[in-house]
């Protein structure tokens, strides 16, 4: 087996996948909105090898439960969402390896402002940025920008294609390579090698000149999150990485498998694409210290929160079923594979509201491993081995406390494995995940 890749998986607000645990006397979240916290993260993070860290963000509250936001607000769940990109050249100045791979969604900023923001990044991080590509699933955003509500699913699939063909032209064609000169007689750029690009749709309308020049990786490299049917097709045609989610292997394996299968539709090879699954370590000098920390954490959890996470992600209002209502599939245009993940997945669990919003309160929809550092090491192992993924992004229950556990307790049981490396490959952020100097662009 490969050595796994590693996310840090993290978000510019006060609450991310663990409702509630900002309260805990040890956890740092308060501190999301000064730069000190987050720049001990980037060295942290560095200091356990970490490939990057992958920044969630939303563009609007979570008001599906209760029909307002204000369980959110009262929360704290994802609330305040503060902007991730501005967190990246200061984690940047104090790293030299760790990648960032940013969440920003393509549905409300023209190809153009969105090719110059990541191309910059690109620039101050010396080729380590990448893009996490998103349509965004709250109808809340979609109103907060002036639109009534958002795109039907796959319709926001039709214009990310048309998005993506776009903002991929500016990256690639409009400077040539050679064309920035910087010769004392001949200027600073040859204006024969750069090209204005025209692109014009029934969705966008587009007439421009890249305004930067061209970066260490040429375009940041490309995240993906979506696992439907149309958003796996989406990935299979532009993805280098794609991040899975679910709370067992059986829902997570056939994602995986019929992603591959995707790929190979698409003419790429099985193995092009790197996929990394969520997932949540509690981890103790010994099994019973971390079953005594997730006991002290679980009682944190603001249940509340869980549920507008929850509401949120699915699409449903849960204020109005009981607790121990069984949650059944209902088509929205909210998150397909979310709502899937506790409803037909997985045949053989059957899931009531409450089961999901305890499930939910520590780590989100992934798996939690709890125990010492080697028996996360095995279960991390066995997960692998059954879904085919290529590596993890983990969340946090305490804030740093559960990446300074995995980078003291679980980076060397993996070490001592093999199944994770033991320095920073050279080059780029994309040339790390690939191994290849000559690593390809996307498509």
């Amino acid at each position: 087996m490969k050595p796994f890749l590693l996310n840090a998986f993290a978000m510019n607000t006060v609450t991310h996948q663990s409702p509630g645990l900002w309260r805990h006397p040890r956890d740092r979240s308060r501190e999301f909105n000064r730069l000190p916290l987050w720049l001990d993260l980037a060295r942290l993070w560095e200091r356990g090898l970490f490939d990057g860290v992958f920044l969630a963000d939303v563009l609007g509250p979570y008001d599906v439960y209760s029909g307002n936001a204000r369980g959110a607000v009262r929360s704290g769940a994802q609330l305040p969402a503060h902007d991730p990109m501005l967190l990246v050249p200061a984690m940047a100045a104090v790293t030299r390896n760790l990648g960032f791979g940013v969440t920003a969604s393509l549905s409300y900023e023209p190809p153009y402002l969105m090719a110059r923001r990541f191309s910059t990044l690109d620039h101050l991080t010396e080729g380590r940025i990448g893009w996490n590509v998103v349509t965004s699933y709250l109808d809340s955003a979609a109103r907060a920008l002036g639109m009534s509500r958002q795109r039907a699913h796959d319709d926001r699939y039709d214009f990310a294609e048309d998005y993506m063909a776009a903002i991929t032209r500016l990256w690639r064609d409009s400077w040539e390579a050679g064309a920035v000169l910087t010769d004392p007689v001949r200027g600073y750029a040859d204006p024969d090698r750069v090209h204005v690009i025209r692109h014009k749709s029934a969705f966008l309308s587009m007439e421009a000149l890249h305004l930067c020049e061209p970066s260490p990786q040429g375009m940041p490299v490309v995240y993906q999150a979506g696992s439907s049917p149309r958003g796996q097709e989406f990935a299979a045609r532009h993805a280098e990485c794609v991040f899975v989610s679910g709370p067992s292997a059986s829902v997570v394996g056939p994602r995986v498998a019929r992603l591959r299968q995707s790929l190979v539709a698409a003419g790429r090879a099985p193995d092009s694409v790197k996929v990394l699954s969520l997932a949540t370590a509690i981890l103790g000098a010994t099994p019973a210290e971390a079953r005594d920390k997730l006991s002290d954490y679980r009682s944190y959890v603001d249940p509340e929160g869980a549920l507008v996470l929850m509401a949120g992600w699915l699409g449903v209002d849960w204020s109005e079923y009981r607790l121990d209502q069984k949650v059944r599939f209902i088509e929205t245009d909210a998150g397909r594979a979310a709502m899937e993940n506790f409803t037909r997945a997985d045949p053989a669990r059957e899931w009531t509201v409450g089961d999901v919003a305890e499930h939910v309160g520590i780590g989100g929809a992934g798996p939690v491993f709890v125990g010492s550092g080697g028996q996360v090491a095995e279960r991390m192992r066995d997960w692998a081995e059954q879904t085919g993924v290529d590596g993890f992004n983990l969340a946090y229950a305490l804030l740093p406390e559960s990446f300074e556990d995995a980078i003291n307790l679980l980076v060397p049981e993996l070490q001592t494995r093999g199944l994770y490396k033991t320095a920073y490959a050279a080059g780029t952020l994309r040339q790390k995940l690939f191994g290849d100097p000559a690593a390809r662009e996307v498509a």
